[in-house]
């Protein structure tokens, strides 16, 4: 979608989920904050807050996390997150596995075009 992401990951047992969370934000933000930078100024300029101990903000302060604690929740989680470029709203797509930036046409033919999807039942 134009402004969010929606993310179903697994954590490491060694892994604290607070620690992963603020290292992938940070990562990504950092990221995108450079490129804006180097490609298009005048889009970062509209994340730019008045904070003193950093100068834009890409993320909400907030993210929402939810505990995908059974295969029931992860199914529809994921059949939101495959619907969600198909809204009105959004019109990025008519069919689930043809917006690229979806791991619906992972699910749908086993094709990974990122090289790092998984399938959640081969986990759960």
């Amino acid at each position: 979608m134009p402004n969010h992401i929606h993310l179903v990951w697994q954590l490491d047992e060694s892994r604290k989920l607070e620690d992963v969370q603020r290292d992938f934000l940070k990562f990504c933000g950092q990221k995108i904050k450079f490129d804006l930078a180097d490609n298009h100024p005048a889009v970062l300029e509209r994340f730019r807050v008045d904070a003193k101990d950093w100068k834009y903000q890409i993320w909400e302060r907030n993210p929402r996390v939810t505990d995908l604690y059974s295969i029931e929740v992860i199914e529809q989680k994921l059949n939101y997150i495959h619907n969600n470029p198909l809204q009105a709203h959004w019109n990025l797509g008519d069919r689930q596995e043809n917006y690229f930036y979806s791991s619906a046409r992972f699910y749908f033919t086993g094709i990974d075009d990122f090289g790092f999807l998984t399938h959640y039942r081969d986990d759960f």
